[in-house]
């Protein structure tokens, strides 16, 4: 099946102009049939769902909240989230339409050569970035103390040495944002105060914005009853904008574009994980999804006591997936030996070394690029590595940009078989996310809107296409997003 394109994101190069023409009148023919205009998108990002998760399921769970999504919507078993599979970049894609190649932002710890560490005076160029509870004024409290620490903050030299705050550190819109320029309410609920990033560039995207502290002192994240209660009161914020309210209850009204991440089934996945190879909920996996199904299950009754459910687009998918899901699988493979391989290649070793499921590193000199690449993919090092392969060169410049050019792009990225955690000997969890294996990208994407028929979409999919669908949907222009215009990004198919 040929993949059809939203004539204003762009062309394809590879299609003769007569069968293009074709294709864009059918698509927008077969638009205009079956995605009818809403006037509310609610966004669900359930962190970890696999597609197979949500497809067991709905196959499982005949009358619950999902299955009963599923029935007036398309599901997408072939969605690919961003790489690296992180919670920025991964949410990124599904708000701005962009990889990290155009948002310019690669994880939550990262590196940027051109801005100065927290507290200094400007004077050195290059800083790692890291945007996560460490940020808060005080991480140990629910609302961060009052929000960001300026002086934990990156600084920029070419603008007066000031505090760099999340939402400045990216580079192009958000959907939040084109719907606020077209006088439309905005909401979101995340986990830490650093999702300030999805206000955009302006600072104003989302005019209600929830990020209670995830690890504030009396949330064990590692206890997924705890962190279900923790999401809970995310539901409650948007309950509350269901109802006309703000987040905290005040007088508001019903968002355009409003919806929260879900945390619980990303602990039960690194805490306790499957019940066997093939992707069987385990115990704690299987609560956090009745969970979130559960309060999924809220949200449409009272979308439906509003009068609100037939002019709403629902879309569920995740920022990331875990790995492995299969446990037999699993290895933890210490970074610090992965730091000592790159530091005996390149005597300056790495500026900033990131891993999880994956490895990102930033050197010293990007000019030993070559020769840490080089090393790093001998049989010798490949095996007490675990590396599948390393991205570096042309293929990393084809992906994300040139690194010498780019102050965000990472020298390499290293690919580690599936299942490999790069980590602390001593570190107790099954899973992570941050990679490219299936298991950290293959996630569930589901769109439920009035109008539509359940149907599986088998033609593969990016996240990021989720951003231009959403905003075709409320009858904005996806070609506002700065990330589509860069990337070409196309709306979902919709058959």
């Amino acid at each position: 099946m040929r993949k059809l394109i939203n004539p204003r994101v762009g062309l394809p190069r590879l299609l003769p102009q007569r069968l293009l023409l074709g294709s864009l009148l059918a698509m927008c023919v077969a638009h205009a049939q079956t995605l009818p205009p809403v006037k509310h998108v609610l966004l669900i990002s359930v962190d970890g769902l696999h597609e197979q998760d949500l497809r067991l399921f709905v196959t499982s769970h005949p009358n619950s909240a999902l299955s009963t999504l599923s029935k007036r919507g398309l599901t997408y078993s072939q969605a690919q989230s961003s790489m690296p599979s992180d919670s920025f970049p991964g949410l990124l894609a599904l708000v701005t339409g962009g990889t990290p190649k155009s948002t310019g932002v690669y994880y939550d710890d990262s590196y940027d050569r051109t801005l100065a560490a927290p507290g200094t005076d400007c004077s050195v160029a290059g800083t790692e970035v890291v945007y996560d509870e460490s940020i808060d004024k005080n991480p140990d409290a629910l609302d961060a103390g009052g929000g960001l620490d300026p002086a934990k903050l990156p600084r920029d030299p070419a603008h007066g040495c000031a505090p760099v705050y999340p939402h400045s550190f990216l580079r192009v819109n958000t959907v939040f944002e084109v719907a606020t320029a077209a006088g439309l309410p905005t909401a979101w609920a995340d986990k830490h105060p650093a999702y300030d990033l999805i206000q955009g560039p302006s600072g104003n995207g989302v005019l209600d914005l929830y990020t209670p502290e995830i690890n504030n002192a009396s949330n064990p994240t590692d206890n997924v009853g705890a962190t279900a209660a923790y999401d809970a009161l995310k539901v409650g914020a948007v309950l509350n904008q269901i109802g006309g309210k703000t987040s905290s209850g005040a007088a508001g009204r019903v968002p355009a574009i409003f919806g929260m991440n879900f945390q619980a089934l990303s602990v039960a996945q690194k805490t306790t994980g499957y019940a066997d190879a093939s992707g069987k909920p385990g115990a704690d996996v299987a609560t956090a999804m009745n969970f979130v199904d559960a309060s999924l299950g809220m949200m449409v009754n009272a979308l439906k006591a509003q009068g609100l459910f037939d002019s709403t687009l629902i879309v569920i998918s995740a920022k990331h997936g875990q790995s492995p899901i299969d446990r037999s699988a699993l290895k933890i493979v210490d970074s610090k030996a992965l730091a000592a391989a790159i530091k005996a290649a390149a005597p300056a070793g790495a500026a900033q070394l990131t891993t999880d499921s994956v490895g990102l590193v930033w050197l010293k000199d990007g000019t030993q690029a070559g020769a840490v690449a080089a090393a790093l993919s001998t049989p010798a090092n490949m095996a007490a590595l675990s590396i599948a392969s390393v991205l570096s060169g042309p293929a990393l410049r084809a992906q994300y940009g040139d690194p010498a050019t780019d102050s965000r792009v990472p020298d390499l990225v290293i690919i580690p078989t599936k299942g490999v955690i790069y980590t602390k000997p001593t570190a107790s969890k099954i899973a992570e996310h941050g990679g490219f294996s299936d298991d950290d990208t293959h996630v569930g994407l589901l769109i439920s809107a009035p109008g539509l028929s359940a149907a599986t979409i088998t033609t593969p999919v990016r996240t990021t296409q989720v951003a231009p669908t959403l905003l075709s949907a409320l009858g904005l222009d996806p070609n506002k997003l700065q990330a589509v215009q860069q990337e070409g990004t196309t709306i979902l198919p919709l058959k």
